[in-house]
């Protein structure tokens, strides 16, 4: 019993050593973009959508974990690997919707941040906009020098920044659990809600966590050869993914049942700035300096981890490296853009997921058919139910996202 004992604790440091990587993809599910949604959905809503976020992370779980096996198993990014077997025009063409899915990416979480600066210190959009892009430029000279377990460390601590702003409202309001639990029951009340919950449900697996993710198992444990290390490795995996985006998905159905319990009704919660006035005007201004903390947090790790996502892309299709002034410009540049031409930024969040939802199929459907390839995955790929839960989810995201650009279309 003693020895069990010992080896339990001497054990137990050695698999949290190994935790990290999906900790730093998840900060994709709580970027600025899922803040007006899930906001929105509680105020107008209520409880009603509760069931949405919990499908869509039990989903997000699935799609992570084979994202990170793929990076573990091969010693390859996915970007890697799609650049290996596409021919060079081909390669080239995907690059650009790559990049053009990066650059979307960047779009969001830049406003993100910019809209948090205003609120907290009055500062322009633009010049807002300038802080977190240099900013996210010192987050990634980190993971650029090698420091990739400190690029880690400070993504995972803004997370905890991200968690504490956007829940610490949960303190200062009453969530009915009864109605709480209602709302894991599946249903709609209109067409709103099947558009909103389509925004949410397809909006919440981005494909640049996708693409990262398989980089970051990659980096941090090299490559891997069949053996005890392996499986140990893809065990602590699970517990690194489950971990993750059990966090991501608390804040974002915690920021939903704030919604519900102290904003219903209230007006202008479909817009970030909106929702950060009800909050204050609903739960005082500490709490509203509190959330924008959060938000601005939010902004500043998912553009530093969206950068190190668009990079990573650039090398594995294009096989080569830009400079990493170079390589954030080409990102950043359109964000400001559509700060200073003076676009409505909820409007400018609304089109960036537009334009993420199209990018979708390009990094789930290779996924998929990688991690199912007993050649390429050495007696590791995929069992058959692991495979077929893997196309009903994608087939879910892809079809939602599809809905999501009819109906967004539609008006």
């Amino acid at each position: 019993m003693t020895r069990s004992r010992a080896g339990t604790r001497t054990a137990t440091p050695r698999v949290v050593t190994l935790l990290g990587p999906a900790f730093v993809a998840a900060v994709a599910y709580v970027d600025p973009g899922n803040v007006a949604a899930n906001l929105s959905a509680g105020a107008q809503y209520g409880y009603l959508l509760v069931w949405v976020l919990v499908l869509a992370n039990v989903m997000a779980v699935l799609i992570q974990y084979l994202s990170a096996k793929l990076g573990l198993v091969t010693g390859r990014s996915l970007p890697e690997l799609l650049g290996d077997r596409l021919r060079p025009r081909s390669r080239r063409a995907f690059w650009v919707q790559a990049e053009a899915m990066a650059i979307a990416t960047d779009v969001a979480e830049v406003i993100g941040g910019a809209i948090a600066l205003h609120l907290l210190f009055g500062l322009p959009l633009v010049v807002g906009g300038v802080i977190t892009g240099v900013i996210s430029m010192g987050l990634l000279l980190l993971q650029n020098r090698g420091g990739g377990r400190l690029f880690e460390f400070v993504v995972v601590a803004m997370l905890a920044i991200i968690t504490v702003g956007f829940l610490s409202g949960l303190l200062f309001t009453d969530v009915s659990p009864r109605d709480a639990l209602s709302g894991l029951v599946p249903r709609f009340a209109g067409t709103d809600t099947v558009l909103l919950a389509a925004s949410m449900l397809g909006a919440t697996v981005m494909p640049h966590a996708i693409y990262i993710h398989s980089a970051l198992t990659r980096d941090r444990f090299g490559p891997q050869t069949p053996g005890p290390r392996l499986d140990r490795l893809l065990r602590a995996t699970r517990w690194d993914v489950v971990g993750a985006l059990a966090v991501a998905g608390t804040v974002n159905i915690g920021m939903l049942l704030l919604a519900a319990s102290a904003l219903p009704g209230a007006p202008g919660t479909d817009s970030i700035e909106g929702a950060h006035a009800a909050i204050e005007n609903a739960l005082g201004p500490a709490v509203g300096v509190v959330f924008a903390v959060g938000l601005l947090a939010s902004g500043l790790a998912s553009t530093a981890v969206g950068s190190a996502a668009g990079a990573e892309i650039m090398h594995g299709l294009l096989r080569t490296r830009i400079p990493l002034v170079l390589r954030r410009l080409v990102t950043l540049v359109p964000a400001l853009a559509v700060l200073a031409v003076g676009v409505d930024p909820t409007l400018a969040l609304i089109l960036s997921q537009v334009v993420l939802s199209f990018c979708i199929p390009f990094a789930l459907v290779p996924l998929v058919r990688f991690t199912s390839r007993a050649t390429l995955m050495r007696g590791y790929r995929n069992a058959a139910l692991t495979t077929t839960a893997a196309w009903a989810a994608a087939g879910a995201v892809i079809a939602l996202n599809v809905a999501l650009v009819a109906m967004t279309v539609a008006g």
